[in-house]
């Protein structure tokens, strides 16, 4: 029998909502479905599966008023929920562009043995389970789910119990477009719904906490099918002393403090050079103070609540490390509790690396500094975390900034700027460390982990190669 899962209001901190936790026999029939429809979806072709997506991308348009409201409840702000579907929507464009091609049978070609040629095919894996965090609940399940299904593959999404509210009018539009919906369910459900579908997938992509990530991780090892996991970050950024300082700062205000700093790519340590760090410090103190938490007017962003009421304890307990320690909090520091939790953009100073909020994920928005006197020392904090998803670096010129982005231990690395790769889906990377497993999602290779390699072997001649070869 399914239990109800009472679900918290980010913003006014009230039970509100509540949905069944799905049984593990309900689990295997949605599984089941999906299954069976799988092998015609595969057999369609790319070019009818492309057209199908754009034919929901129609539906998601139609349908975007109610999960736009469902999201902003789920999530306490305003106005990420409406440029949620808009991301989706340049997601499938973007990977409709790419799918044709990578999907391709790669050319014939000659082997080493004369009569003997060859080629690859991608195929799908078959069911893929998409674990999705509370974060950025659309986004990230639709970075995933659509190169998938591109590949050929069903579609399971597990939405994160903490924002369930979105699955309702997100599967009225699967069920408004009778091209996908066979191939395409999405489950509101807490882990035990996660580890099930794992026992029934035939692959899965997991985003969250590297905690769940070596569950998820040690669960598809079990089972010996392919994880594909992203597991958050601690992004540090540098700021040369060449660099434009007001760019930087204001850059590195925002950017550790925009959607609450609940993002993977936030900046989250800044390693700034000793000799413009008086500038520095007193401009970024200047932009904090002037992003506005969005109560009491919900429509002020960007930042919201906490999502997960349980994060505004973590940061909290960084900040209370980092001042036991000898942090001076200069702005922001005390969560605030309306029902909701939030904290004003934090910035530290006086910090270091034997304090919690220069090594743990904080994902809050707060901005720790540093000075460094060498680009070398920079580097050497920059990489001094188990983490490595992305970094930023400030300086005079790209060509300067390049050079110290060559020797960062992350994945994707913006220049002059940070966190681009949260707006630019074009470059694939590697996260390095407890950063993932696995080809990020972006470029063509989000399309093509969501495959296996085929190869055919042709012999062209009248003789078996192998008996040639092996006979007497």
């Amino acid at each position: 029998m399914s239990s109800e899962y009472q679900v918290r209001n980010p913003y006014t901190g009230e039970l509100d909502y509540s949905f069944a936790e799905p049984t593990a026999e309900e689990l295997a029939q949605r599984v089941a479905r999906l299954k069976d429809n799988q092998a015609a979806w595969q057999s369609s072709g790319v070019d009818a599966r492309i057209a199908a997506i754009g034919k929901f991308r129609e539906a998601l348009r139609r349908h975007n008023d109610p999960i736009v409201e469902a999201l902003t409840i789920d999530t306490g702000r305003v106005f990420i929920p409406k440029l949620e579907p808009q991301v989706v929507d340049t997601v499938i464009e973007h990977k409709i562009s790419l799918a044709a091609k990578a999907l391709a049978d790669s050319a014939r070609r000659q082997s080493m043995i004369p009569g003997v040629d060859g080629w690859e095919r991608r195929e799908p894996f078959g069911l893929v389970a998409n674990i999705t965090p509370w974060n950025f609940p659309i986004i990230l399940s639709f970075m995933d789910a659509i190169p998938a299904l591109l590949a050929g593959n069903a579609v399971i999404i597990k939405a994160s119990e903490v924002t369930p509210r979105w699955v309702e009018p997100m599967n009225a539009a699967i069920r408004d477009c009778p091209e996908i919906g066979p191939v395409l369910d999405i489950v509101a459900g807490t882990g035990a719904a996660g580890a099930e579908l794992i026992r029934h997938a035939d692959a899965v992509a997991f985003t969250g906490s590297v905690k769940t990530g070596k569950i998820v991780y040690k669960a598809a090892a079990d089972n010996f099918i392919p994880v594909f996991l992203e597991l958050g970050g601690k992004d540090p950024l540098i700021v040369l002393e060449s660099a434009d300082v007001d760019v930087a700062a204001r850059a590195a205000a925002i950017c550790s403090s925009q959607s609450t700093g609940q993002a993977c790519q936030s900046i989250e340590r800044i390693y700034v050079h000793e000799n413009i760090y008086p500038e520095f410090r007193e401009k970024i103190i200047e932009t904090a103070r002037n992003i506005p938490i969005n109560y009491p007017d919900k429509s002020t962003d960007p930042i919201g609540p906490f999502i997960f009421d349980k994060q505004a304890d973590i940061v909290a307990e960084h900040i209370r490390d980092a001042v036991e320690k000898g942090a001076v909090i200069e702005t922001g520091g005390k969560i605030i509790d309306h029902g909701g939790k939030w904290l004003e953009s934090t910035v530290l100073t006086n910090v270091n690396h034997d304090m919690k909020v220069m090594q743990e994920e904080t994902f809050g928005p707060v901005a720790p500094i540093m000075t460094f006197s060498t680009v070398d020392e920079a580097i050497e904090l920059a990489n001094d975390s188990k983490y490595g998803l992305s970094a930023g670096v400030f300086a005079g010129t790209n060509e300067e900034a390049r050079e110290v982005g060559a020797r960062l231990k992350a994945g994707a690395i913006s220049i002059n700027d940070a966190a681009l790769n949260a707006l630019v889906f074009e470059y694939e990377y590697d996260p390095y460390g407890h950063s993932g497993l696995g080809r990020a999602r972006h470029g063509t290779e989000g399309i093509l982990r969501f495959t296996r390699e085929k190869a055919f072997i042709e012999n062209n001649t009248n003789e078996s190669q192998v008996v040639a070869a092996y006979g007497r």
